[in-house]
């Protein structure tokens, strides 16, 4: 049976962040945005940090997530995240200096570029989106040249994975 409303949850390692009786959720997960609306069918979704699009009636409210998961189904939305903020906590000038030392020192570590250093530069990443998807989350996005999170490097090359085809063969038409 559909209701006319979803229950929404946003829940980080300090509790409780937001709790709100929603008509629609869009949310961003590593495979793009995703919506929600009452009467949805079950998902679990992994998500990337960005911007958490609420409606409720006529009026959107927007808050910025972390990474994390989320369960929903036809009547309720759980985001589990590390991290979240509401447009009104956001610091702007504190954000862009934030920003500005992340991007510096991701500068200097793909310059060094070294595997002692992978799992350093990898946090910075995760830290670079967090405070871009702040700015985004008050209109004020920073230039698209984020890095994407990768996942550490396999430490045995015997068990890495070729993504690629190498040896001379050709793609298939």
């Amino acid at each position: 049976m559909a209701t006319d409303k979803i229950e929404l949850e946003i829940v980080t390692p300090k509790g409780l962040a937001l709790k709100a009786s929603v008509d629609e959720v869009t949310a961003p997960s590593v495979n793009g945005e995703f919506g929600i609306m009452p009467g949805h069918l079950p998902v679990l979704v992994a998500l990337h940090t960005g911007v958490v699009t609420y409606r409720i009636g006529n009026e959107a409210k927007k808050v910025a997530v972390g990474e994390g998961f989320a369960e929903g189904g036809p009547n309720k939305l759980l985001v589990l995240t590390e991290d979240f903020i509401d447009r009104d906590a956001v610091d702007p000038p504190a954000v862009r200096s934030q920003l500005a030392e992340v991007e510096a020192k991701l500068e200097k570590a793909t310059q060094a570029a070294d595997a002692a250093d992978a799992e350093a530069t990898r946090l910075l990443v995760i830290r670079e989106n967090w405070l871009a998807a702040q700015l985004e989350l008050i209109g004020d996005p920073p230039a698209p040249t984020m890095h994407p999170v990768a996942d550490p490097e396999p430490e045995d090359e015997e068990n890495a994975v070729i993504v690629e085809g190498e040896g001379g063969s050709e793609p298939s038409a």
